[in-house]
């Protein structure tokens, strides 16, 4: 069998057990037009994945990711017989170091703010889409995929609640958020409907400067910009500048900090905040609780009232 016929066969095999495997098979067709669709499994040889894997001269974490795809691949074709060895190299390259999220300060998220109606923004994004955007993210968690991919019909501001679908494993959940942030979408809402008539419910709620949905290139362009405008850069010696997407992560370090501050009971509460953020389990949600100086002074001031008896919780 060739190897782009297996590939096909492959993913559809993964998309049963509920599985997008986009990432895999985008990783897996690349490798396909590397070396010849029609090339059969039993000609790819070692020199072939050392080349794909390589990618470049600098070993990075995507390095990681293509050999996944590929080992799933091999071992999936090993076991239907269509190969006998599995052809990828044995000795992998020691792995990046872990990327560390930026949780963003209120004042950096003002001076985001602030800086949109001053910044020349690309062309396909538009001032009030972006605001909107950011201040979803921020204020109820979002990924980027849920906000680009929320339709008008889902965004119930009469009763303050988005339905987020077909998201991360293929879940839906309902999301409440605030007045202030109601205010914001339902702002938004009417410039939409002003400055596209023929939008109506039926389609995405953001749209880019031509009524058509928003796609991530021109958000990912526009915030970039946006950021270096407004002077928000790490300085802790991080892989990688402020991401949109640490948006999400300082939403839930704001959260945890407001609620040790507040002296709420947040060992209950953080299992309600990974439901509310789409996490399977509350394990999940680690990785989005960064120990930031204030947290820490939080949770900290919080175990001592604890252990001098001044609170029942932690």
């Amino acid at each position: 069998m060739n190897i782009c016929d297996l590939i096909t066969e492959y993913v559809a095999f993964r998309r049963t057990l509920g599985e997008r495997c986009k990432t895999n098979e985008d990783v897996l067709r690349s490798f396909s037009r590397a070396i010849g669709p029609c090339t059969p499994m039993t000609r790819i040889r070692k020199k072939h994945l050392t080349e794909f894997l390589a990618g470049s001269d600098r070993i990075t974490n995507a390095w990681h990711v293509r050999y996944s795809a590929m080992k799933g691949f091999f071992e999936f074709a090993i076991n239907h017989g269509d190969m006998q060895n599995n052809p990828l190299p044995t000795q992998l390259p020691k792995r990046l170091p872990t990327l560390i999220p930026y949780i963003y300060s209120r004042a950096e998220i003002r001076r985001l703010l602030n800086a949109i109606r001053l910044v020349q923004l690309p062309n396909r994004m538009e001032p009030p889409t972006l605001r909107a955007i950011l201040l979803l993210m921020y204020g109820a968690g979002l990924r980027r995929s849920e906000v680009l991919n929320l339709l008008a019909a889902d965004a119930d501001l009469e009763n303050s609640l988005l339905t987020i679908r077909d998201t991360k494993f293929f879940k839906c959940r309902w999301v409440p958020i605030g007045q202030d942030l109601t205010t914001v979408l339902s702002d938004y809402a009417s410039w939409r409907s002003v400055r596209f008539p023929a939008a109506g419910v039926d389609g995405h709620f953001f749209l880019d400067c031509n009524g058509e949905p928003l796609s991530w290139w021109p958000l990912h362009h526009a915030f970039d910009r946006l950021r270096q405008h407004a002077g928000v850069q790490r300085s802790d010696g991080g892989r990688y500048q402020p991401r949109m997407h640490d948006l999400r992560h300082t939403f839930a370090v704001h959260r945890l900090t407001d609620w040790y501050r507040k002296g709420l009971d947040v060992q209950r509460l953080v299992y309600h905040l990974s439901v509310y953020l789409g996490h399977s389990q509350p394990a999940n949600t680690q990785a989005y609780l960064t120990m930031t100086p204030e947290l820490l002074q939080q949770a900290s001031t919080c175990f001592e009232r604890y252990a001098c008896g001044e609170d029942n919780h932690a």
